[in-house]
């Protein structure tokens, strides 16, 4: 899979780019067992934890049925300290609201003083574009501190700062 290493049907950081929705839910299905097992955790213990029937859960590792958004949001975000989702998605909150909000303008949260998962691709007028280094793909922070917009195409963020 040109040079891609994928441990136990794990996403790529290469697959993630440009992740839409399906593509979210698909890669949270796919990843599923992988989640479970670095928890050790039996399947009716993570049933239990997603909020779901062992015989559900059974049918997603299986590739038969599907967390849908709700039940990848729930995995994500129980289970967001999960090495196999950071390996995934990186910063999966920024990611989920990346694509919850697309075409959105919500009032966004402020960006954390932490940023491990991003690098600074421009700095103007006070303002910060910065990179998701797994995800791929960028946010505009405030002076403030306050995540104004987030995209995979730079060129969207750029306009907005002039």
């Amino acid at each position: 899979m040109n040079g891609v290493k994928l441990h136990y049907k794990i996403y790529s950081a290469v697959q993630v780019m440009k992740m839409d929705r399906s593509g979210f839910i698909k890669a949270c299905d796919t990843n599923l067992k992988a989640v479970r097992t670095e928890f050790s955790f039996n399947q009716e213990k993570m049933a239990y934890i997603l909020g779901i029937s062992k015989k559900t859960l059974v049918e997603i590792e299986k590739e038969r049925s599907s967390l849908g958004w709700s039940g990848s949001v729930t995995l994500c975000s129980i289970f967001h300290e999960s090495s196999v989702l950071n390996e995934t998605f990186g910063d999966v909150f920024s990611l989920i609201h990346e694509i919850a909000f697309e075409n959105s303008e919500p009032n966004y949260r402020k960006a954390n003083t932490t940023r491990i998962w991003w690098h600074t691709v421009s700095e103007k007028k006070g303002f910060i574009i910065e990179q998701n280094i797994v995800s791929q793909h960028y946010r505009l922070v405030a002076p403030d501190n306050s995540i104004l917009a987030s995209s995979f195409d730079l060129d969207d963020l750029l306009k907005l700062i002039g």
